[in-house]
């Protein structure tokens, strides 16, 4: 990698073995037991086990022997290791947690924790595996062994609206039984600041009140999700917020004359450089984890692209990637006893520009904080193409094939921590051909040749298609679960004004 994980191997320590010593005194006194326990190799010793013969008092009670208390030993620490559930090899630099304590397997696979965790739930996780959790043990039931399977993303994406869609989440759930598809992507906070669920969180952040639940049942429909075998994904909209933003006007980034700035959807943002404005995307994103989502992921996680803009700390490329990575930083440290994995959706052209396109997003910096990078490689938004390839649209391979290839070999980093946007809508670019079968499938083709983590499909109004994916020979008809086929204040046909525009999520950056 290009800028190395700290490794944090797992240290197998062992207890001294006890020491007595007897030491004679005065008959009138008896003989006193003094007994000197050793220290584990990580504590500190203690006066009690200081070596050297305590001072015999002149006079004491005859009938009573005089003693000194034994320090308890150290408990040994809890011993495991993680290994790949196919090969049975341990998984080196694997993330480790139980409760607030985190640690990386070594290069074997094995880990030690603090004794008091005994009994504790335990969990693993490393990219390209399916995250694993269980008990800890403690003596003869020791060690602790966590099985890791390999997994790969294929999924798509539903709205807020499309998730609480009987329709349109029945239809996706129809898909994936036909299909290879496993994965989800659901709007925990989508681009207009609309929540499936009713939220703790939110109204605590100090958002207005909701108006629109479109889940009745968000942990039942996760369960009903999770025994089907979806891993899911929570999408969270971080700095385009246009509802804090007026909540919290100092925090919104401001224009050159001092007004609120509005993008092209007329929606404002909070400022990426004013760390109190972290807090509404972590806090959202803690939640959805507590939820059971499998993974947050960070969309528009940088700053806009507009210029001459104003933010609270000069507007530089020295400052703007900084404060992204102190963004993530807070995020995964804030999300880590969850044991989900982190990722973020990055520009396109991130994957070839060695600058931060403007936006605070450097390849470089943002490896080490996340787990998983989906840069968006939809052709229709490379304007200018890319070498050799100029009308992107055209080429949809070399498009998503080179770009990933760039971004490996910018990194330093496998394939397996990338995990590309697909493009499943109608070109707004160029042309406006449809991006049917042919294209769907050269893309994903593509990914697979640079071994990514998988891939995802974005469409916006939620509407996919068998077009481009692998069809199961028997298809197993998929029935919406009951927890979430009545939402309880949206109706499964939502007005279509209430909807995101396909031209909208098409062109989301």
């Amino acid at each position: 990698m290009n800028a190395a994980r700290t490794h944090q191997a797992a240290a197998w320590m062992r207890g001294w073995a006890s020491m007595a010593m007897a030491i004679a005194v005065s008959a009138t006194i008896g003989a006193a037991a003094w007994a000197q326990a050793g220290a584990s190799a990580s504590s500190e010793p203690n006066a009690a086990s200081t070596p050297g013969t305590p001072a015999v008092p002149s006079s004491a009670p005859s009938s009573a022997a005089s003693a000194i208390a034994v320090p308890a030993a150290t408990p040994a620490p809890l011993h495991g290791m993680v290994i790949d559930a196919d090969t049975k090899q341990g998984i080196p630099l694997a993330h480790v947690v139980s409760g607030d304590v985190t640690v990386r397997t070594d290069h074997d696979g094995h880990f030690s924790l603090p004794a008091n965790l005994a009994g504790q739930t335990v969990g693993a996780r490393m990219p390209g595996y399916r995250q694993q959790q269980g008990k800890l043990q403690a003596g003869s039931a020791g060690p602790t062994v966590l099985p890791l399977r390999k997994f790969q993303a294929r999924g798509l994406y539903l709205s807020a609206y499309g998730i609480g869609s009987s329709k349109l989440r029945g239809d996706a759930l129809t898909l994936m039984a036909q299909t290879d598809l496993n994965t989800l992507v659901i709007d925990i906070k989508g681009d207009a600041g609309i929540v499936p669920y009713r939220s703790e969180a939110w109204a605590a952040l100090g958002y207005p009140k909701q108006t629109v639940v479109t889940v009745r049942d968000m942990p039942a429909l996760i369960k009903d999700l999770h025994e089907r075998g979806i891993y899911l994904i929570g999408r969270i909209v971080t700095f385009k917020d246009d509802k804090m933003a007026h909540a919290k006007p100092q925090w919104a980034v401001k224009t050159s004359s001092g007004a609120m700035f509005k993008d092209r959807e007329g929606l404002s943002w909070l400022d990426p450089s004013i760390p109190d404005a972290w807090e509404p995307a972590v806090t959202m994103a803690e939640e959805a984890a507590k939820l059971g989502f499998d993974e947050i992921q960070f969309d528009y996680v940088r700053f806009p692209d507009t210029p001459g803009l104003v933010f609270s700390q000069p507007n530089t490329w020295e400052v703007r990637p900084f404060m992204i990575s102190a963004f993530l930083d807070k995020a995964r440290q804030r999300l880590a006893k969850y044991n989900v994995y982190v990722s973020a959706d990055i520009f396109g052209y991130v994957c070839w520009n060695l600058n931060d396109t403007f936006i605070g997003q450097q390849l470089e910096m943002l490896s080490d904080r996340l787990d998983y990078l989906s840069p968006m490689l939809y052709p229709s938004g490379f304007t200018w193409g890319i070498p050799g390839h100029v009308m992107a649209v055209g080429s949809p391979y070399e498009i998503v094939h080179h770009s990933l290839q760039a971004a490996i070999e910018r990194s330093g980093m496998s394939g397996v921590r990338f995990r590309p946007w697909l493009q499943a809508f109608k070109d707004y670019a160029f042309d406006k051909r449809v991006f049917g079968e042919q294209e769907i499938r050269l893309q994903i083709q593509a990914a697979d040749d640079v071994h990514t983590q998988g891939w995802l499909l974005w469409n916006a109004g939620n509407h996919y298609s068998t077009a481009g994916l692998n069809v199961k020979k028997v298809a197993v008809p998929a029935s919406a679960s009951s927890a979430a086929s009545t939402p309880a204040s949206a109706s499964a046909s939502t007005p279509a004004s209430a909807k995101p525009s396909s031209a909208h999520a098409a062109s989301r950056p």
